[in-house]
């Protein structure tokens, strides 16, 4: 069985809510290191936690620029 690499995960998912686009997390580090990157990155996004992992919902003000 191949290693999986949570890092590589973590940017591929944290490249989707850069897009605007909803991303899921599965295991506990996989939400650590997602909400850390969130907090460098200063992502405007709304947690959803259930009992298997956490919904990552980009709010869509967030990539507006306002004159």
């Amino acid at each position: 069985m191949l290693p999986i690499h949570l890092r590589r995960i973590r940017d591929k998912k944290m490249q989707l809510l850069r897009q605007g686009i909803t991303a899921y997390a599965e295991t506990e580090e996989l939400i650590r290191l997602m909400e850390n990157s969130i907090k460098k990155e200063n992502i405007s996004v709304q947690y959803d936690y259930d009992h298997a992992g956490c919904w990552f919902v980009p709010n869509n003000n967030s990539n507006q620029i306002s004159s």
